[in-house]
């Protein structure tokens, strides 16, 4: 800057100036000078590129309409039809892969067209999770409470170390590639998030009334499956904060590692149960049913609420949500309004099934958008073999252990089963999710494997399930086809644990805590928060046909 322009600055008064103009004054000369910024006008280029960008959305979200239509009305035909090998998310799958394919080669970005981790767990995953929660057939879930948490938490453990045992040993002897050979906690992570069950083609065809699956194994499926998928989320994130690429595992990280599961787990369901109650609190105690829109809208924000406090804090929000969504049904469903009972319970479920269609869809899609660089199909086939013997590794103790405080008959887990639950342990979206965020330098490896699981699970598994079922002797209300069905009764004699004191200790436990939780939540929790009351307790509450905790 020379001597004439320092002067100018130095010598000049502000008059006016805003974000459009600006007048100075230079006293030196007596001039008033005027600056205007440069107007910056829309090029030709610029509105161009927009418009592409807007036509480009504009049809992907046409084609994924479409899309989403085509697998509805597919799914339609599926249950009409009654085509039991074909369930409904093998068939979003399928779908999937083609248009995943047509993609890959008429589209440049496929951006659009790939699975994204995130947006699969904070807007895909948690109507999906609260559903099951708010939806629960509680009596069947809390008749079994202890050996779904045996299969959830103590099988997804198992699961979880023995995937990750045998992925290391085999990557040690030179039988998988791509795959750490130095650092365990690599495989732990593998195994973590491949112990995530979603069997949502089994519970499909299961649930179909026709079918009339034995209670019990629906209980035991279902519940196992919806505390599954949180346990492992939370076992895969407590080993991700243990997992250093440059350091070796030592014996020291695995109690610490467990230690922080179980804290993490305790917390997340604190958190869901806390919040659940403090929703029930404000619904109870105030006048909102009388504006069925708001108190409706309410509900939804107060659930998303729960996630996204639990995720925020280094939780699980699926944990919190499950169990948020539970104590929201047993307590806040009976403060709601007639409309607002009606329409949240349809808006979920209905929410819920449109998300579980866009997860397998987008999982579909990933088989030709995924660009997965380093797929080893070695490591796909024996992934899967290491799945089905971790199965095995947990189902078939964890049930000894369980019916040793089950009475004979129709209350013990029967060998057969036992078989049916083993087979039903379907991998799914959760499992693929979490593969996505796999780290460390041999993440594709991962994420092609799961993928690679998680389709043959869902696809031929799934498709096999009324097989399994007639040939086990599953369906209460179906003759077999033939008539025959596999017989297990001598080998269940020669296995057989049963333990009289175990048996009665655990009834004098459960008996006494029915006893103490009836009167305790009867006589306080449902004066603060709301809910059915027992007729013969407090008989000017009238009996809701829902089912409930009294219902054992």
């Amino acid at each position: 800057m020379d001597s004439s322009q320092t002067d100018v600055v130095f010598n000049a008064t502000i008059i006016k100036s805003n974000t459009s103009i600006t007048i100075i004054e230079d006293k030196s000369t007596n001039e008033t000078i005027v600056f205007a910024p440069p107007t910056l006008s829309p090029t030709v280029e610029n509105i161009d590129a927009a418009e592409e960008v807007h036509q480009f959305d504009a049809d992907a979200a046409l084609l994924l309409n479409i899309t989403l239509i085509c697998c509805t009305m597919l799914a339609y035909y599926v249950k009409k039809n009654k085509f039991y090998f074909l369930p409904e998310s093998a068939v979003a799958m399928l779908v999937g892969v083609v248009i995943g394919g047509i993609a890959r080669l008429s589209v440049a970005d496929l951006t659009l067209f790939s699975f994204s981790p995130e947006l699969f767990f904070f807007v895909l995953l948690p109507p999906i999770i609260f559903e099951a929660g708010y939806s629960l057939e509680k009596k069947g879930f809390f008749d079994n409470i202890g050996a779904i948490c045996l299969y959830a938490f103590g099988g997804t453990i198992i699961s979880a170390f023995a995937v990750g045992w045998l992925t290391f040993v085999f990557a040690q002897n030179g039988l998988i590639g791509h795959v750490d050979q130095d650092n365990a906690m690599e495989a732990l992570l593998f195994g973590a998030l491949i112990s995530a069950v979603d069997p949502v083609a089994t519970l499909s065809i299961m649930g179909s009334p026709e079918l009339q699956c034995d209670t019990l194994l629906y209980s035991l499926v279902f519940g196992e499956s919806v505390l599954n998928d949180a346990v492992a989320i939370v076992l895969f994130k407590t080993f991700h904060k243990y997992y250093n690429p440059e350091l070796t595992l030592t014996g020291s990280v695995i109690p610490a590692a467990l230690f922080s599961f179980f804290t993490m787990t305790v917390l997340s369901i604190l958190v869901g149960v806390l919040l659940g109650l403090l929703v029930s609190y404000i619904y109870k105690h105030t006048t909102i049913s009388e504006f069925p829109k708001l108190e409706a809208s309410l509900l939804y924000l107060f659930c998303y609420l729960c996630y996204a406090t639990a995720e925020a804090f280094g939780l699980s929000g699926i944990m919190a949500l499950f169990f948020n969504g539970v104590v929201l049904s047993h307590y806040n469903s009976y403060n709601l309004s007639t409309t607002a009972q009606t329409t949240t319970e349809q808006f979920f479920a209905t929410v819920a099934v449109t998300m579980e269609s866009i997860v397998f869809l987008y999982m579909g899609m990933g088989v030709f958008t995924g660009r997965f660089e380093n797929w080893d199909i070695m490591f796909s086939l024996l992934g899967l073999l290491f799945c089905l013997i971790a199965r095995a590794l947990n189902i078939f103790p964890l049930s000894l252990i369980a019916n040793c405080c089950r009475r004979k008959g129709e209350n013990r887990i029967s060998l057969k089963a036992q078989c049916v639950l083993w087979f039903a342990g379907l991998r799914g979206a959760i499992a693929f999710a979490l593969s996505m965020n796999m780290p460390g330098p041999n993440s594709d490896s991962y994420a092609s494997a799961t993928l690679f699981i998680c389709m043959f699970t869902t696809i031929v598994c799934g498709g096999f399930t009324e097989k399994i079922l007639t040939r086990f002797g599953m369906k209460q209300g179906l003759e077999n086809d033939n008539g025959e069905h596999y017989d297990f009764t001598s080998v269940e004699n020669l296995i057989s644990t049963e333990s009289p004191l175990a048996r009665q200790l655990s009834a004098n436990l459960q008996e006494k805590y029915r006893s103490f939780w009836h009167d305790f939540d009867d006589n306080y929790m449902k004066e603060l928060f709301g809910g059915d009351r027992v007729p013969d307790r407090q008989g000017d509450y009238e009996l809701s046909q829902q089912n409930d905790l009294y219902d054992f």
